[in-house]
């Protein structure tokens, strides 16, 4: 059989490095419109490896199954960005990689993320590297309490920091994380108005393509409501668009790009990570935009044309962790949360559930945006038999 060239229509075949969510529901849509996928993950039963063509499982540290999916597809992305990057410098070598590895490489580095965006010219909360216990006071010294803490690699969802509110507070935290890195960043806590995120698409001609800004709100560190569009002037909404642009465009990032930002009381934005893949507060996306956040970065592998990301109606995504599937004994109510109008009800078929471990989510549509937050969280109430969604 031969292969199409990289990127040349619906033939392509894509390679994703990792089968959780992400890679599931980017498989879904590639699987709508007859693309082919394979997934590398070590788990037999992952997620992506449910729906995709081919999985190969092996360990992501593995250089010779990466080399593997690289010469089974014609383009490579990963779903998240803890992985060697040296294993994927290796299938870049067979294969182009997008986001590229240069993007990979700074995003998996707090500090090397935050220097390179300052070095940009983006807006960003002050922030000090932290690599000794003298340091770790220096920084301090600098910057104040409050202030969080940060592993520089392998930390999401709020794990790998530490939020420091006193001086009691500093050597534990210290004691604690700088083992679980190479380095540590030590960043201004921010008094913020509201969590906003944009995930800005880009292809290979440079063309941009921006979802509307929405609002996120978390719970334990872990996303918890994405409201969308997100609860702001038009002029910060469009603000936060031409930030994350800036971004896309700045990286040359090919696929897409998550803009993580901070509106502050004053309406100043300012920039806290990125994610060069899907995001979390994008999912909503699938039911309420002529193009989710999936096809999009399918039709962009394929070198299609980017698609409209135009929201056709207010929706509200609503994160499901294992603790609702703890706190129904095992059996969440779906029946009950589907007899809440216009919800729509996303599984990822994850075997096992944990507290914290995301297992599914909820998108709640609605003619207003407060109307689809009443239902998104009736819904969710609905799933545990409580009263109150909270």
């Amino acid at each position: 059989m031969t292969s199409a060239a990289p990127g040349k229509g619906l033939d392509t075949r894509i390679g994703i490095f990792g089968g959780g969510q992400l890679g599931r529901m980017m498989a879904l849509e590639a699987r709508r419109m007859g693309v082919h996928t394979t997934v590398l993950d070590p788990d037999p039963r992952c997620s992506a490896g449910q729906v995709a063509d081919r999985l190969l499982t092996a360990p992501f540290a593995d250089a010779g199954a990466a080399r593997q999916l690289a010469q089974s597809c014609d383009v490579l992305t990963y779903e998240f960005e803890h992985i060697d990057a040296a294993v994927v410098s290796d299938a870049a070598s067979v294969r182009p990689v997008h986001p590229s590895l240069e993007v990979l490489k700074l995003v998996q580095h707090r500090v090397q993320q935050k220097q390179g965006l300052a070095q940009l010219g983006f807006p960003l909360a002050q922030f000090q590297q932290v690599d000794t216990w003298q340091d770790m006071q220096q920084a301090v010294s600098v910057i104040g309490l409050p202030a969080v803490l940060k592993t520089a690699t392998s930390g999401y969802d709020g794990k790998g920091q530490a939020v420091l509110r006193q001086t009691s507070d500093v050597e534990p935290s210290y004691q604690q994380l700088r083992p679980r890195s190479d380095m540590l960043v030590l960043e201004q806590f921010i008094h913020f108005e509201k969590e906003l995120s944009v995930i800005c698409a880009r292809d290979r001609q440079g063309n941009l393509a921006c979802y509307p800004a929405v609002e996120n709100i978390h719970r334990n560190n872990i996303l918890d409501i994405t409201l969308a569009p997100a609860r702001v002037s038009q002029e910060v909404a469009e603000a936060a668009q031409t930030l994350a642009q800036a971004v896309a465009q700045k990286l040359r990032v090919i696929g897409l790009v998550c803009v993580e930002m901070f509106l502050t009381k004053d309406n100043t934005l300012l920039i806290n990570e990125l994610a060069p893949r899907p995001h979390n507060s994008g999912h909503w996306t699938l039911d309420a935009c002529a193009t989710s956040q999936f096809e999009q970065l399918v039709r962009i592998l394929c070198g299609l044309p980017l698609g409209s990301t135009q929201q056709t109606t207010p929706a509200v995504m609503a994160n499901l962790l294992g603790d609702v599937w703890l706190a129904a004994n095992g059996k969440p109510g779906f029946a009950a949360a589907l007899d809440v109008p216009g919800v729509k009800l996303h599984l990822y078929g994850k075997h096992g559930t944990l507290p914290g471990r995301k297992m599914g989510h909820l998108t709640a549509l609605a003619p207003t945006q407060d109307a689809a937050l009443a239902r998104a969280l009736a819904a969710r109430g609905g799933l545990t038999g409580a009263n109150s969604p909270n």
